[in-house]
């Protein structure tokens, strides 16, 4: 078995990093009591300006997907995929060793942010005592303000509220459409690994 090189154990790391930010400021913003530790949180509906109505602190829940997409076939499901989504893009990444910096890059913020909304799916139904388990509501906050939107049937003043973890996915996203030509089937990703993990030919000198 590869030893896993720096740079592997680095976006692993910037991940980790990621995921641990996301949840410090959704907890911030739910409050908590844990520990003998009590956080007073904001109130679901709550607003705070940070600039203007341009940028500002809501509070709000979904039990959809990221920027509140609802998922019809129900809140289990979407939390097993979830967890199996999590699970390959953590095992893709590490197989990415060896290729773009730029594709690796894109694939773990996507990671960071499946595992940040996934912890809150999961884990916070039971945490808060509000559900349980798998059955938790993901908390976002940041609300930025757009040009009203009305077409046909939809009507914007805002853009979706979203959290720190949405943001990962979105950027990850982007930036993996900005360098998809540099993107590896996956038939090159594990012949490269199979490749790699061959033993050297022995060669035997005649006598």
């Amino acid at each position: 078995m590869s030893k896993i090189n720096k740079n592997t154990i680095f976006l692993f790391l910037s991940a980790a990093f990621l995921i641990l930010l996301d949840q410090a400021t959704k907890l911030l913003v739910k409050g908590f009591v844990f520990g003998g530790i009590t956080l007073n949180g904001m109130r679901i509906g709550e607003s705070i300006s940070v600039i203007g109505d341009f940028l500002q602190i809501t509070y709000v829940e979904n039990s959809g997907m990221a920027l509140g997409i609802t998922f019809g076939a129900g809140k289990i499901f979407l939390s097993i995929f979830s967890i199996i989504a999590s699970i390959g893009l953590a095992y893709y990444l590490y197989k990415l060793e060896g290729f773009s910096i730029w594709v690796r890059i894109g694939v773990m913020l996507i990671f960071a942010g499946a595992f940040g909304n996934l912890i809150d799916r999961v884990f916070y139904g039971i945490f808060f005592n509000e559900s349980p388990l798998f059955y938790g509501r993901v908390v976002d906050f940041i609300q930025v303000d757009i040009p009203d939107i009305n077409f046909w049937n939809i009507h914007y003043t805002h853009f979706p509220v979203f959290n720190v973890a949405d943001s990962c996915v979105s950027v990850g996203v982007v930036l993996l459409l900005i360098v998809h030509k540099k993107i590896p089937t996956f038939n090159d990703v594990f012949k490269k690994q199979i490749e790699s993990d061959k033993p050297p030919e022995n060669t035997v000198d005649n006598i």
